[in-house]
């Protein structure tokens, strides 16, 4: 028995022996992967913040990209509608403008038929006494109404041929407008750095362009617009730096001087900061130059009669889109405090309607000198009429003034023929005999009597 469990002893024994060995060395591997796993684990946290980094990255370039977009795509919308605004009203003084002159051509028609009748009924009425009138007389007659018919006839071919030029040259601005301004946009470019830092040379370039905007709109100085003018008031002396002349006595201001030193800077910078920081400068000089230009109130002068807007030139493109860019509600920011900024694009396009307004005053001009011409023309015509009726009258009453003399000569038992022979019977010596007709018919009037 002894025996028998000192076998089973060392059998289990001998079984710890070779357990406790095992647990021990599968403790150390388990402990051993935990540490592994534990490492892995962490590396793929790691890996999985960094990938979630750059996923917010990318997602907020995305954003920015996407709100750039958007802004692009409202000044896009914006300048669109500026646009098709710009070509109704065009459209639509084209339209008045021709039925101005559908106007004028139906006034020459009815004008023209109108004198037609009533010369032929004239002329048929008058045609047996014209024949015993002077030549000479009746071109003295004739002669004003036909220097006013003359008058209306050349001013009504002035006018289709001045219309026809205008279309012409409208076609045309429209096809160079954008190469014009693709060329002003170029030389600002170039000017702009070499100008950097210098504040009245800039200025002075800054009116230069706008100058060349301005005479590429066809616009002639000290006619159509004045540089400089100076205006004095109890606040002080004002001196805009181009006045617009409009239609009916009207003006419209145009600023030059924009300050484009740190536009210039944000374009060559070297580094993102740098160009932030310009940037910013940059929009922060517009604000300021839109405040100080609300701040003149230039509409209050007495000597002007303009609109409380102000026209800001900027004469760079890029320099306003970046600037709107920066801050998307500087445009609006600057109309509710009545400042307008305008690009050479847009100026351009302005200044071409102004022209138009212009063409289409004077053509209204010539529309009322021709119908007051029209006018003096149709009443000349009716004191002619009135006195040629009045001829034809002196004439009838004539015709029977003379047949009532004439008829004196062999009318009647005494008619003066009849006693012209008696004194012949008696002897009286006659060297010439009466006219054997007036003879013939003095005997033949006393035959019928008798």
């Amino acid at each position: 028995m002894f025996a028998s469990l000192s076998t089973t002893a060392l059998l289990s024994l001998g079984s710890l022996a070779f357990v406790i060995p095992l647990c021990l060395f599968l403790g150390v591997r388990v402990s051993h992967y935990k540490k592994r796993n534990e490492h892995t684990q962490q590396q793929l946290l790691a890996q999985q913040q960094y990938h979630q980094q750059q996923l917010g990255e990318r997602d907020n370039r995305l954003e920015r990209e996407r709100q750039e977009a958007q802004q692009l795509q409202q000044k896009l919308t914006l300048v669109h509608g500026r646009y098709e605004s710009l070509k109704a009203t065009l459209e639509q003084k084209e339209a008045h403008f021709e039925q101005q002159l559908q106007l004028v051509k139906d006034s020459k028609d009815q004008l023209k038929q109108e004198f037609s009748a009533l010369a032929q009924q004239v002329f048929e009425d008058k045609s047996q006494q014209f024949k015993s009138l002077n030549q000479q007389s009746m071109e003295q007659i004739l002669k004003p109404v036909q220097g006013e018919l003359k008058g209306f006839r050349d001013k009504m071919e002035h006018i289709h041929s001045q219309e026809l030029q205008q279309r012409a040259a409208l076609k045309a601005e429209l096809v160079h407008l954008q190469k014009l301004n693709q060329s002003i946009t170029e030389q600002a470019e170039r000017l702009s750095t070499a100008l950097q830092g210098q504040k009245k040379t800039q200025g002075n370039w800054g009116e230069l362009m706008l100058e060349n905007v301005l005479d590429s709109a066809g616009l002639r100085l000290n006619e159509d617009y004045r540089r400089e003018a100076s205006f004095d008031t109890p606040e002080g002396r004002f001196r805009p730096d181009v006045v617009v002349y409009l239609p009916q006595q009207r003006h419209i201001i145009v600023d030059a001087k924009t300050s484009l030193n740190a536009y210039t800077r944000y374009v060559n910078a070297h580094s993102d900061i740098e160009a932030h920081q310009a940037l910013a400068e940059h929009v922060q000089a517009m604000n300021e130059r839109i405040n100080e230009l609300a701040s003149k109130d230039y509409h209050r002068l007495e000597q002007l009669n303009s609109p409380e807007v102000v026209i800001m030139f900027v004469p760079i493109e890029s320099a306003y889109v970046e600037a709107l860019k920066y801050q998307p509600d500087l445009y609006q920011c600057a109309i509710e405090r009545n400042i307008l900024v305008a690009t050479p694009t847009t100026l351009l396009t302005s200044l071409n309607i102004v022209k138009q307004l212009w063409r289409f005053e004077d053509q209204s001009k010539h529309t009322q000198e021709l119908a007051k011409r029209a006018e003096r023309f149709y009443a000349k015509l009716n004191s002619f009429l009135v006195s040629m009726d009045g001829v034809g009258k002196q004439l009838d009453k004539a015709k029977e003034t003379y047949d009532k003399a004439f008829s004196q000569l062999y009318s009647g038992k005494g008619n003066l023929i009849k006693q012209a022979n008696e004194f012949k019977e008696l002897g009286v010596a006659v060297q010439k005999e009466l006219p054997a007709e007036l003879r013939e018919k003095a005997e033949l009037e006393l035959q019928q009597a008798q």
